[in-house]
């Protein structure tokens, strides 16, 4: 028989390294600290920080922004531009109320502050920025000026 470990095999144990449908999978980083994340702001294992996800695309009309914030409230983000075209986005997701008759198996949902920036392209209209909150997406549209174009002034030719 080989030694070769099945992927899909008869194999019984639910927390093997080998089993794909494990319930616990080895996390390689969880221990690691990262340094560009200040430890006592945004602790690792509460922290919203790192599994905040934007997306950003640039359509014809405007920049969309889109962030997963599952389970948040609007009045617990907020959309602010700051100083020289940068967009932030922040909030915060408190930690759920304990009750001392409950008894915890797993705390997975993540809880603490968040932040992400992005600077801004030059040909934004800064004034009529939009923010929807829906079904925890967050969705922040930034439009475009329209582009101008240059001015042509046909010289006569003499001669």
């Amino acid at each position: 028989m080989a030694m070769i470990p099945s992927f899909f095999g008869n194999q019984r144990d639910n927390n093997s390294l080998f089993n794909p449908f494990s319930f616990d999978v080895w996390d390689p980083f969880k221990d690691f600290r990262f340094p560009s994340i200040s430890s006592h702001q945004f602790p690792q294992e509460t922290s919203v920080f790192v599994n905040t996800r934007v997306d950003w695309k640039e359509t014809p009309e405007a920049h969309v922004f889109k962030a997963d914030l599952p389970g948040m409230k609007k009045e617990e983000v907020k959309v602010e531009v700051e100083d020289d075209r940068v967009l932030l986005i922040s909030g915060e997701r408190n930690v759920e109320k304990e009750d001392k008759n409950d008894t915890w198996h797993r705390v997975e949902r993540s809880s603490g502050k968040f932040s992400r920036r992005f600077r801004l392209p030059e040909n934004v209209k800064m004034d009529q920025i939009k923010a929807l909150m829906e079904n925890g997406v967050l969705t922040v549209t930034v439009p475009k000026q329209e582009a101008k174009k240059p001015d042509v002034k046909a010289i006569e030719i003499s001669g």
